[in-house]
């Protein structure tokens, strides 16, 4: 599913336009992002929480070359899912 499948999804199931549907999803997706940005997490109670994760620096290997090269340390986007979309899923 895409973003457009998503906003159709939910446009068909809660009766609001296609266009507001869209706004309210961007804007969450900004403000996650955003909150992400920041440091923050964001905890969205049986759904899962969005929050970033500091990853050491390590060595790689170039694939083209063979050579190696060091990969500094980094934060990134993680998710981990709550109990009711784990339930859900199984």
């Amino acid at each position: 599913m895409n973003k457009q499948d998503l906003i159709n999804n939910i446009a068909g199931k809660s009766g609001l336009t296609k266009r507001d549907v869209e706004v309210v999803l961007n804007g969450l997706l900004s403000e996650i992002t955003d909150a992400l940005s920041g440091g923050d997490k964001v905890q969205l109670i049986g759904f899962g929480t969005f929050e970033t994760r500091k990853r050491s620096g390590r060595t790689g290997r170039n694939p083209q070359t063979g050579g190696t090269i060091e990969i500094p340390e980094a934060n990134v986007p993680a998710f981990k899912a709550g109990n009711k979309l784990k339930e859900a899923v199984k």
